[in-house]
């Protein structure tokens, strides 16, 4: 009757305490250096500021640090009042969160290698976006390319063939264009230049695992480079683009296109310096400069990048980076894209920049002793002559742009150019280059971040950068110039408005949630992107920067956007600005390839700083942490130590075990131990008894998984609890009193995990008050999802389920290392396919690859 009692009560409390949530604390959910800057934005629907603020020690539970809030600085977006809670002079690093106000931050982490890895991450998503061979589908797409249009001043033919097979594809569509690939190129060729350190050898240079002596970041630049050669095959040949936006008309895999009217060839077009199709109307192409510039600036890079790995391959780019620079001057202008059913293109409108860059990187070229003998007339005299031209990159400062209308969005000629003179030294005095002109380009980098930091001061967010279409790729070059002109200058006067605009991509935005596709893996980020890979085959896109937030006004007159679900962002948009994670809006949740290559210098440096500063923890050590081994997520332990092969299977139950006598009898066979969470419904039902007592008797871990399986919080608003402290007890210690009928005791299963897999840092705090820890499974694979039926929209094949394991595996340096991989013991009839059928096969896969499978308490054991 007890228990009765409980369950019809449960309900109506929930209903009537449930409160709803007006006030957040946005962070930045990758972590933070302990010397860096270290912000989070308090923000609330109601007028009224908090005035201080705690620090939290995870581990502990108390607090390590606190401060005032400071200013309020009102409204911003959805938000009535805001605050920034600066604690940069906390430096211990540990696992912590911060309170205010009554709220709580979700859990991050202060150390000197949190953003390690990262920009290693962000290179899945360009492997993916490879065309010609594609590594992740193991497969070739577009291997026809393609028939020339526009090159009948250069003697081609229209409709002439021309092998252009490569590359990558721009976006979720699979357009390819010179403009975003040769800049791409040149940041990956940059970040190994400047943070060689940084990355790892773990792929050959198609893509596939293993090594080459090559970092990988190299192998991807030059999959560019060999694509921008294709493409400039001849002295007065070069092209602009394969594609145009016929591609919209159909959402698929990367295969063969047939779209165009001439079987799988592409349209490829010609750099002809004048207008070209876009619809009904022309594009506002006025010369050759900008595309010519940027194949020069990526082949002069790439000249001294690989000239230590293949001398001819060097010699190469050599010329080619004189040919393409003198095709800049064909036709004084700049080069937009071609459409031709929407009014959508890159619609660039400066080139001035475009050539600083590329007479800048030439000029790096031919100072280079190894060149000597290559020299074929010295671009040097007209090195410093554009850097005037355009002093200041033009959307810097402005409330709005043109897609694309100032790219790229950064200007890369001004570092490059004071690099250049670093270079000379007492030369460029004896060629009368006066020094000022030094003081000059750094200025300009300071002018145009102090126009931005006019707009970003009035906000708690420090958010200067217009809500325009791609505004992550815009944050992302905006926090490179940042940081850029510290480093030029050693004047961190905008060190915090670097850092907030880097924290903006990672979850110190509105909406709290990371711009990157599974960075980090614990994290709030994209999971329905605009992403044929996501969307028809559950792939995940790892690494993928989306487009991001835009204005409400340009979101409203978008064309052919529709969500396909619910916003679960609806209380944070407003009309200030428009964030989607939703297949269905193509306009702030569409992965780009440039906009991730150029994250992956933002990334690399970060990891290279940090690495610099990185000092031995202060204060005293009591012992060994689990956070120096374990993985938390609102104060569970998600993952055991990634350093080692071992994994826990995990089972759940609750009213089904029609997998049961498969599942124990293939353990049996595989002499693999596993472990078990059960229901108090689920150890109370007599039909099961006989499978519970077989799995203690072949000794797998038997745990608890609450009573009558609650839902304890809301499933959008997570700190919105629906039980109290005492029903939650209550309900679990009903569960426990079932087990001991099996000989289990609380302390022989010290180890929970909650029901539906759902909880928040409550349930957390009350389960270690029973003197139990709290447990969930390692995110980033498909195997909950094992439940599903048909007829539900998050339904997922066992294929699909068992396909997105194996390669979280095979996709990851750590692999499955210390993985907790949760399937269920038995799931609904109407699903037929059942995932537990495959279990044979996969412990088989991860034995043949040297992993140990665990009970739980084995796993998260401190050795």
């Amino acid at each position: 009757m007890k228990k009765w009692w409980l369950v019809l009560l449960v309900p109506v409390i929930a209903f009537t305490e449930k409160q709803e949530i007006k006030s957040w604390i946005r962070i930045n959910q990758l972590g933070y250096t302990p010397g860096g800057v270290k912000v989070a934005v308090w923000c609330s629907k109601e007028q009224q500021a908090v005035s201080s603020w705690q620090l939290i020690d995870v581990e502990t539970n108390k607090i390590v640090f606190s401060g005032k809030a400071g200013i309020a600085f009102g409204t911003y977006g959805p938000f009535a009042q805001t605050c920034r809670l600066n604690f940069s002079s906390f430096k211990k690093p540990g696992r912590y969160y911060l309170q205010a106000g009554g709220v709580k931050s979700p859990e991050f982490e202060i150390g000197d290698d949190v953003y390690k890895g990262a920009a290693d991450f962000c290179l899945r998503y360009m492997r993916q976006q490879r065309t010609g061979f594609n590594p992740y589908l193991k497969d070739s797409c577009h291997t026809h390319d393609g028939y020339v249009l526009y090159g009948e001043k250069a003697g081609i033919k229209d409709s002439t063939r021309i092998d252009v097979v490569g590359g990558w594809h721009d976006a979720s569509d699979y357009l390819q264009y010179v403009t975003t690939s040769a800049n791409a190129t040149y940041h990956l060729l940059m970040a190994y230049r400047d943070f060689p350190n940084v990355f790892t050898d773990e792929k050959i240079a198609n893509g596939l695992d293993g090594k080459n002596g090559m970092a990988d970041v190299l192998d991807e630049a030059k999959w560019g480079l060999d694509w921008l050669l294709k493409m400039h095959p001849k002295d007065n040949w070069m092209f602009n683009q394969i594609a145009d936006d016929r591609d919209h008309m159909g959402m698929r895999i990367p295969g063969q296109d047939t779209f165009y009217g001439r079987g799988f060839e592409r349209p490829v077009y010609f750099v002809s310096g004048e207008p070209q199709q876009r619809g009904k109307f022309m594009n506002a192409t006025t010369g050759t400069s900008s595309t010519a510039a940027k194949y020069a600036s990526a082949f002069a890079l790439g000249n001294q990048i690989f000239y230590d790995y293949d001398t001819g391959y060097s010699r190469e780019l050599f010329y080619k980076a004189k040919s393409a620079y003198k095709y800049t001057g064909n036709k004084k202008g700049v080069t937009q894209t071609a459409s031709v059913r929407s009014p959508y293109i890159y619609a660039e409108e400066n080139w001035l920049d475009d050539v600083e860059l590329a007479q800048a990187a030439i000029g790096h070229m031919e100072i280079d002793k190894r060149n000597a003998s290559l020299n074929c007339g010295s671009q040097f005299d007209h090195v410093l002559f554009h850097s005037e031209l355009e002093p200041i990159t033009p959307w810097l400062g402005k409330d709005t742009a043109s897609h694309y209308q100032w790219y790229p969005f950064i200007n890369i000629g001004h570092y490059e150019l004071v690099e250049f003179y670093r270079k000379l030294g007492d030369w460029a005095i004896k060629r009368k280059q006066p020094q000022s002109r030094y003081n000059d380009i750094v200025g300009y980098y300071k002018e145009g971040i102090q126009r931005v930091w006019n707009k970003a001061k009035s906000n708690a967010f420090y958010r200067g950068v217009p809500f325009i279409w791609c505004s992550n790729n815009l944050t992302t070059s905006f926090a490179i110039q940042c940081y850029w002109y510290k480093k030029l200058t050693g004047d961190k006067t905008f060190e915090e408005l670097e850092q907030a605009n880097f924290d903006w991509l990672f979850g110190c935005n509105p909406w709290g949630t990371s711009m990157v596709y599974g960075l980090p893996s614990w994290g709030d980020t994209p999971v329905d992107p605009h992403s044929a890979f996501t969307h028809l085959k559950n792939y995940p896109i790892d690494g993928g920067l989306v487009d991001g937030p835009v204005y409400g006004n340009i979101y409203k007159g978008l064309i052919g956007i529709q969500l396909k679900d619910p916003d679960e962002y609806a209380g944070f948009q407003s009309n200030l600005a428009v964030y989607h994670d939703d297949y269905g809006d193509y306009s702030t949740n569409e992965p780009t390839m440039d906009g991730t290559a150029s994250l992956i210098y933002l990334l690399a440096a970060k990891e290279a700083e940090s690495a610099l500063s990185a000092s031995p923890p202060r204060g005293e050590t009591s012992g060994i942490s689990l956070k120096n081994f374990f993985s938390y997520n609102y104060g569970a332990i998600t993952r055991g130590d990634s350093a080692k092969k071992n994994i826990a299977l995990v089972f759940t139950g609750d009213e089904f075990a029609d997998g049961s006598d498969i599942i124990a009898e293939t353990l049996k066979q595989q002499k693999v131990k596993a472990s078990f969470f059960f229901t108090g419904r689920f150890y109370r039902n007599p039909a099961f008894a006989p499978v519970i007592r077989r799995l203690k008797k072949e000794e797998h871990y038997l745990g608890a998984h609450s009573d009558e399986h609650l839902l304890y919080c809301d499933w959008i608003k997570r700190d919105s609890l629906f039980v109290t402290r005492r029903q939650f007890m209550v309900d679990l210690l009903n569960n426990y009193a079932e087990m001991t009928a099996f000989g289990i005791s609380q302390k022989n299963a010290v180890f929970f995990l909650p029901p539906y897999e759902w909880y928040n840092d409550s349930i957390a705090a009350w389960t270690k008050e029973m003197g139990l820890q709290l447990i969930n499974y390692t995110p980033g694979t498909l195997s909950t999802a094992d439940y599903t039926t048909p007829g539900m929209k998050n339904y997922r094949s066992s294929e699909a389920i068992y396909n997105s394991i194996t390669h979280f595996e095979s996709a990851r340096p750590s692999g499955m290392n210390g993985f907790i991989l949760l399937v269920h013991i038995g799931t609904d009839p109407k699903r037929t396919d059942k995932l537990y059928d495959r279990l044979p096969e996969l412990i088989r896969h991860f034995q043949g690859k040297g992993y140990c499978f665990q009970t739980i308490d084995k796993l998260l054991k401190i050795d």
